[in-house]
């Protein structure tokens, strides 16, 4: 089954607690503490695999969990980590998390960190000092990070083969490809994209064959606007229009609407226009008043072509080949361009902030929120230590200013504390 797009849930593993212990040693009963700290969580890390053609396989897997980290051992020994999972998806897959698109996977074995793992807790030895010889306080692993995620696939192809169905692109892949794709003579043959590489005189691109479009694809109708996605990534479209249509002027058309159409106009692509099986008239003058319909309908330049006769294929591989060339130009000084940005500093996010909330106060930053996470609610010691953080971070000092009075709800990363 080919899919090209599902929804998913990735779940980081949790860090490790730390352990509370105190060193046992003969004739003492009680030694000094030597709690470790826990392990880190597993993180969920998306890698792209060339040799993958489908997110099929996410259909049934729905929620993909990496390792917990382990609790802190004795003797200040740390907690083994959780083990990372690596998620391998095709080449050309996105993640997004609503709206947010969180990666690009274009390149083989490409990766990112998709979901982080939980930091692990400390352990009572961590707090030894000269005032405290005996802290009980530990803390708590952190929670891993949970995403909802959608995975949608879009093939990273230099040419892109369009054109109404049955009008010859799979042929067309076959003969220039070492690509096998069902063929036959009726519509719809193609339900999944196809690729392939063409080797040409000193140039190599890899050509998508996408299944033949309709009228109305852009809203959905036949095949839909499923395929259309897949040349959003496309440097190059070859339009294939059948010579033996009725109507050349009205297919070619049909199809440039459906690319005017779609959520991202994909009509101002460089574009070669061929009218396909060129073989079966005997003598190409007679192909001339077509050619002149299509170029009235906006076409620029019209290629006589025959795939299953070999005939202008040389041509049509020659013009392919210089826009890939000059497409991957312009991609390649576009990729130089952004490498040059740097990021200021100054644009980081800040340590913590404070919010007023209707009656209560909500206090947010990613390391404030970590120890929130990590302090272990249900012991007295791990609580006042993480107030003890709040007056040394000037977070408690803030809240006063802001006219926070004692019993007042200060929430922290989901916790309540009362004033």
């Amino acid at each position: 089954m080919f899919a090209d797009k599902v929804e998913i849930n990735v779940q980081a593993g949790k860090g490790g607690d730390g352990r509370l212990s105190f060193r046992r040693e003969k004739y003492r009963a009680m030694g000094g503490p030597d709690g470790g700290d826990g392990g880190r969580g597993g993180s969920v890390i998306f890698v792209a695999d060339h040799n993958l053609n489908s997110l099929a396989a996410f259909r049934k897997q729905k929620l993909i969990k990496a390792e917990d980290g382990q609790i802190g051992g004795t003797n200040r020994s740390h907690g083994k980590s959780g083990d990372n999972i690596i998620v391998k998806v095709p080449m050309g897959t996105q993640i997004f998390e609503g709206e947010n698109l969180l990666a690009d996977l274009t390149e083989n074995e490409q990766s990112q960190v998709i979901a982080k793992g939980g930091r692990g807790g400390f352990g009572n030895a961590h707090f030894t000092s000269s005032t405290r010889q005996a802290p009980r306080a530990v803390e708590v692993g952190e929670p891993g990070e949970h995403r909802n995620l959608v995975l949608e696939m879009k093939m990273v192809a230099d040419v892109g083969l369009v054109g109404l169905p049955n009008a010859g692109k799979s042929t067309l892949l076959s003969v220039i490809t070492s690509a096998k794709p069902e063929i036959a003579d009726y519509p719809f043959t193609t339900i999944i994209p196809n690729l392939g590489v063409v080797y040409w005189r000193e140039d190599s691109f890899l050509v998508a064959d996408i299944p033949g479009l309709i009228e109305g694809a852009s809203e959905g109708k036949g095949l839909g606007d499923d395929f259309l996605r897949h040349i959003e990534r496309t440097a190059v479209i070859i339009h294939l229009v059948d010579s033996n249509s009725n109507d050349v002027a009205g297919d070619f058309k049909t199809i440039l609407q459906e690319l005017k159409s779609y959520t991202i106009d994909l009509s101002d692509k460089p574009q070669i226009v061929a009218l396909s099986k060129a073989d079966l008239l005997p003598d190409e003058e007679l192909y001339k008043p077509l050619i002149k319909q299509l170029k009235s309908a906006g076409a620029k330049d019209v290629l006589l072509m025959s795939s299953s006769a070999h005939k202008g294929l040389d041509k049509l591989l020659d013009k392919a080949a210089k826009l890939v060339g000059i497409e991957r130009e312009k991609r390649k000084t576009f990729r130089e361009e952004e490498e040059r940005v740097i990021i200021d500093e100054a644009s980081q996010p800040e340590l913590w902030r404070i919010e007023k909330v209707g009656s209560h106060y909500e206090v947010k930053g990613e390391k404030i929120e970590g120890f929130a996470r990590r302090t272990n609610w249900n012991q007295d010691e791990s609580v006042d230590r993480f107030r003890d953080i709040l007056r040394k971070t000037g977070v408690a000092k803030q809240l006063e200013k802001e006219g926070a009075q004692k019993g007042d709800r200060v929430v922290i990363a989901g916790f309540d504390i009362e004033w």
